[in-house]
C-alpha cells in the first residue's frame, strides 16, 4: 500500500500529465501536414500500447484514504484539460480549412486526429469529473462532453449505467456474440432515450414534469449549440462540418471503450427481477502501466464500479481471483474489437472461462447471452 505522502509527491502523478504531448503533435499535424497527420493516432494508440510491453504491469495500490489536499497534482491534469481541448478545437478549426499546404485527405486525417484526442482523453477526464461533486469539475465535465456533441453521457453513465450494468436495461454492456458495429448502432439508438428518461423519473419523483427548466438536457442542448455555433462561425460551413466528423471520432473512442470494458459480463439473476449487486467480475479490467497513464486508470474499471466517486490515483487493482482481466490494455483490445471475428476468437473463450469461475451453477446462458432476463426493478 502506497501511502499518502509518497501518493502526493509530483513525480507519481507525472506520467498522467503525458497527455499534454498531444498538444504540440496536433500543432505540428496542422502545421507540417504530410506524415505528421499520422502523429496523433500512433501517439495515442501506438506509443502507449507500445510503452506497455516495455512497462509491464502496475499492480501496486494507493491508500485509498488519501486526501483531495494530497491528489493537487492529479486532479490539476483533469481541471486544465478543457480549456486546453477547446483551445486546440478551436485553433484547429480557425487555421485549418483554408490551410493550402493541406489538401482534403490530410484535413479530414487532423481532425481524425482531434477526435482521438477528445475521446481518449477529453471524455476519459470527462468521466472523472463528472463523478465528482464539486460543481467546478462537474461544468467542466459538460464543456467536454458538449465538444463531442455527446453530453447525455452523463446522465446515462451516472442514472442508469452504475445501476443496472450488467442487467438488460443497461444498453452500455455488450451482449456475448454482439460484434462492436452492431452494439455501436444500438447504443446511438438507445442511450439517448434511455438519459432522458431517466432524468424524467428523478423530476417525477420532485413532482416536476419532465421538461422542468431544471432538467439538465437543457443545458446540453445549449452547450452542443454553443459548440456547433462557434465551429460554424470560426471555420465556416467546412468547419463545421469537421467539428463534426471530430465529434463522431471521440463518440466512436468512446463507445468501443464501454465496449470492451463489459463484454459478456452479466449479474446473476435472483428472481423477481432482481439481479445480485454489482461486484469487480462484472468489469474487464487491465493493469498494463502506460495505458493506465494515458486513461487515467480507468482500466482498474472493476474498482470504479465499486466506488465511483474515488478518483483515479486511488482505484484499487484486483487480483485474477476477483476480477477478470484482459492480455492487453484497451487501446489494443479497441482496435482487436474492430474486427468482430477476431474479438469473439480472443473473447469468447474468456468469457466461458468467467462464467466457470463465478458461475458454476448456471447452467443455460441463453437468457444472458441474448438480454432476455427480465428487466431489474
Amino acid at each position: 500500500m502506497i501511502p499518502a505522502q509518497q501518493v502526493a509527491q509530483f513525480r507519481r502523478a507525472a506520467p498522467f500529465w503525458l497527455s499534454l504531448l498531444i498538444v504540440p503533435l496536433a500543432i505540428l499535424s496542422a502545421t507540417r501536414g504530410g506524415i505528421w497527420v499520422a502523429s496523433l493516432p500512433l501517439y495515442a494508440w501506438g506509443l502507449f500500447s507500445f510503452l506497455d510491453l516495455l512497462t509491464g504491469l502496475y499492480e501496486e495500490n494507493a491508500d485509498p484514504e488519501t486526501g483531495d489536499r494530497d491528489l493537487f497534482w492529479y486532479r490539476l491534469i483533469t481541471l486544465i484539460w478543457a480549456p486546453i481541448q477547446v483551445c486546440l478545437l478551436f485553433g484547429l478549426l480557425a487555421y485549418v480549412p483554408d490551410a493550402e499546404h493541406l489538401n482534403l485527405t490530410e484535413k479530414i486525417t487532423v481532425f481524425f486526429g482531434m477526435g482521438l484526442v477528445a475521446g481518449t482523453t477529453g471524455i476519459v477526464y470527462a468521466h472523472e469529473l463528472m463523478h465528482q461533486s464539486n460543481r467546478l469539475e462537474r461544468w467542466l465535465g459538460d464543456i467536454l462532453m458538449a465538444s463531442a456533441l455527446y453530453s447525455h453521457f452523463r446522465t446515462e453513465h451516472l442514472l442508469v449505467h452504475h445501476r443496472y450494468v450488467g442487467t438488460p436495461r443497461d444498453a452500455v454492456t455488450a451482449r456475448y456474440n454482439e460484434g462492436f458495429h452492431r452494439y455501436f448502432a444500438r447504443v446511438l439508438r438507445d442511450c439517448p432515450r434511455s438519459a432522458f428518461e431517466a432524468e424524467a423519473a428523478l423530476l417525477a419523483r420532485k413532482g416536476r414534469p419532465r421538461h422542468d427548466l431544471s432538467n439538465p438536457f437543457w443545458r446540453y442542448a445549449l452547450l452542443q449549440a454553443g459548440f456547433l455555433g462557434a465551429a460554424l462561425l470560426i471555420g465556416g460551413w467546412a468547419g463545421l462540418g469537421f467539428f463534426l466528423w471530430q465529434a463522431f471520432v471521440a463518440i466512436w473512442q468512446l463507445e468501443l471503450v464501454n465496449y470492451v470494458e463489459h463484454y459478456g459480463l452479466t449479474r446473476k439473476h435472483l428472481g423477481d427481477g432482481r439481479y445480485e449487486h454489482v461486484q469487480p467480475r462484472h468489469s474487464w479490467n487491465a493493469a498494463h502501466r502506460a495505458t493506465n497513464w494515458l486513461m487515467i486508470n480507468l482500466q482498474r474499471h472493476s474498482d470504479h464500479h465499486y466506488k465511483p466517486a474515488r478518483r483515479f490515483p486511488l482505484l484499487q487493482s484486483y487480483s485474477t481471483d476477483e476480477a477478470p482481466q484482459l492480455p492487453f490494455g484497451y487501446p489494443v483490445m479497441g482496435f482487436v474489437a474492430m474486427v468482430p471475428p477476431l474479438w469473439r476468437r480472443r473473447m469468447n473463450p474468456r468469457v466461458r472461462a468467467w462464467r466457470r469461475q463465478f458461475y458454476p451453477e448456471i447452467e443455460d446462458w441463453t437468457p444472458y447471452k441474448l438480454g432476455t432476463t427480465p428487466m431489474p426493478r
